[in-house]
């Protein structure tokens, strides 16, 4: 009878914990990432670099991926409303940050921020970058750099630049470059690339430093393109030497566009989904996609990203400070 009582306590203990076993995986399993829509958040108006950039990746990520990405325009204040919404996000792995990587860079020198790019974001990868070139006027006397900084030399405070505003990549490059070539000059900011490229077409400015838009009017004769601030030459002129090539040290600037989530967010997550850009990065038609934009498709991990960022942090953030640059 004792043997019998301890295997019917055994029986019913055993009994208890597969019944008990049996509700496990429903009670603590987690549903594969991603289990529903991923968004992304971008902080420029539909049609810019960043914005076709994002969308062009989104849809073939999105197939690798089993579920749609869906592309939020939250433009304004040079990107930090978009940065802060997805600052303040739940680490979900479910909202990401899509943008250029100033935002992370020069951003946090220039404005009061609400969040700290620094603790509140990480980087997920890079999806590709824009060259930057100086272009002058077609009739300019300056025919190269060096003959720019001689004219710059020749005429003491007169030597101006059009730029995208202040505190923009262009407005920084342009002073980057002016303090690497030991001249001067005068910033005469406009509203967005295209008018200050058209400035310079005008006569008002001298230079531009350009994303690439002024591509059309150098092949016409209309503008000329004296230097290209990246470490190699552009794939479409190629004959333009870059500005390291024409003595200026330092000039390695590319607009490069990344993806951020909110710290915390797995890791399964930002695994994945930088995965899932590096495949689409590699495909052809993305590839022709950002060429057609002066870009180039490339893909870099968060590790290669942050050193991109941590770099422009140094020299953007000794700029500004030089500059002594501050906006609302």
């Amino acid at each position: 009878m004792h043997r019998v009582s301890v295997d019917r306590r055994g029986f019913i203990g055993a009994a208890s914990a597969l019944a008990g076993a049996a509700f496990l995986p429903h009670a603590f399993a987690q549903p594969a990432w991603p289990a529903k829509p991923v968004h992304f958040v971008l902080g420029y108006p539909p049609g810019g670099g960043s914005d076709v950039m994002g969308r062009v990746v989104a849809i073939p990520a999105a197939k690798t991926l089993g579920q749609s990405i869906v592309v939020d325009n939250k433009p304004g204040a040079s990107g930090n409303i978009a940065t802060a919404e997805v600052a303040r996000a739940a680490p979900d792995g479910y909202t990401f940050l899509v943008g250029p990587s100033t935002n992370m860079s020069a951003n946090p020198f220039l404005y009061k921020l609400t969040f700290n790019v620094a603790t509140d974001l990480v980087p997920v990868c890079a999806l590709g970058r824009f060259q930057l070139h100086l272009v002058t006027r077609a009739d300019h006397p300056a025919k190269n750099v060096k003959q720019l900084i001689e004219y710059g030399r020749a005429h003491p405070g007169k030597l101006t630049y059009a730029s995208s505003g202040a505190g923009t990549p262009p407005h920084l490059v342009s002073e980057y470059f002016l303090r690497q070539a030991g001249i001067t000059g005068v910033q005469v900011p406009y509203r967005g690339a295209a008018p200050a490229l058209q400035a310079v077409l005008a006569g008002e400015t001298d230079f531009v430093i350009d994303p690439g838009i002024a591509f059309p009017h150098v092949k016409a004769g209309k503008l000329q393109m004296l230097g290209v601030a990246s470490a190699k030459r552009s794939v479409v002129f190629p004959d333009v030497p870059t500005l390291i090539e024409s003595g200026i040290p330092g000039m390695e600037f590319d607009a490069w566009i990344g993806v951020w989530a909110p710290a915390g967010t797995p890791a399964e997550a930002t695994a994945r989904l930088g995965a899932a850009a590096a495949q689409a990065l590699a495909t052809p038609a993305v590839k022709e996609k950002f060429a057609g934009l002066s870009g180039e498709a490339i893909h870099l991990d968060a590790p290669a990203f942050r050193k991109v960022i941590d770099r422009e942090s140094a020299i953007f953030g000794a700029l500004i400070k030089d500059l002594n640059l501050k906006l609302d």
